[in-house]
C-alpha cells in the first residue's frame, strides 16, 4: 500500500488556534496511508519580487516541502472575510517565481474552524480562487465549515462530538481518495 506525504498549512499564528486544534483532529483521524508535516509559516518574510532570485532559507523551506508532498491541506480561520496575510503570503511565496508554481497540479483541500456561525465559509471561498489560479487540484466537496464551541475538541485533538467527529473522519478520508484519484492522472515529478 502506498502511503502519501501530505503537507499541510495552519492559517494562523496564534499558540492557541483551534485551527492548529483541528488539523490535529484530522491528522488523529487520518486513514494510516496519509503522513502529514506542517509547513511553518511564522517566519516567512513578506514575499517579493526581489528575493525571486534568491529566496530567503524560510522561502525554500517552504518549496522544499511542497516539492516532497504528494498533497497540500489547508486548515484555516477567517479574518475580516478573508484569509490570513501570513497565510497569502506563505501562498505567494510557494507558487513564484512566475514557472516555478509548488502548487501546479497539487491535490488539495480546504477546511477551517471558528467560533461564528458560519464557519470559514468566505475566507474559504477567497482561498480557493488562490488556489485556482495556482492551478491546484481542489477537493471540492465535502466543503467542511466548523463551528466550534468550547470543549468540541481537546487540545490534543480528541472530537467529543460523534456526529462532528463523523464529519472530520469523512472529510479526511475523501481527501485521501481526491489525493489518489488526482495522483493517477496527473502524477507528481
Amino acid at each position: 500500500m502506498r502511503t502519501y506525504q501530505v503537507a499541510y498549512f495552519v492559517g494562523s499564528l496564534s499558540s492557541t488556534s483551534i485551527n492548529r486544534t483541528l488539523s490535529r483532529a484530522l491528522i488523529g483521524l487520518a486513514p494510516g496511508d496519509l503522513e502529514f508535516t506542517e509547513i511553518p509559516i511564522g517566519k516567512l518574510p513578506l514575499y517579493s519580487p526581489d528575493f525571486d532570485s534568491d529566496y530567503p532559507a524560510e522561502a525554500r523551506a517552504v518549496k522544499d516541502s511542497l516539492a516532497a508532498a504528494d498533497a497540500v491541506l489547508f486548515v484555516t480561520p477567517e479574518y475580516n472575510r478573508s484569509i490570513p496575510g501570513a497565510l497569502k503570503n506563505a501562498i505567494d511565496w510557494a507558487s513564484r517565481p512566475w514557472g516555478h508554481n509548488s502548487f501546479d497540479h497539487m491535490p488539495a483541500a480546504v477546511i477551517g474552524a471558528s467560533p461564528g456561525s458560519i464557519g470559514t465559509a468566505v475566507a474559504q471561498q477567497s482561498l480557493r480562487a488562490v488556489l485556482s489560479f495556482c492551478n491546484a487540484r481542489q477537493m471540492t466537496a465535502p466543503e467542511a465549515y466548523i463551528q466550534v464551541r468550547p470543549g468540541l475538541i481537546s487540545d490534543e485533538g480528541q472530537v467529543t462530538d460523534s456526529e462532528t467527529e463523523a464529519f472530520l473522519q469523512n472529510f479526511i478520508q475523501e481527501f485521501r481518495v481526491h489525493i489518489e484519484r488526482v495522483l493517477t492522472v496527473l502524477p507528481r515529478s
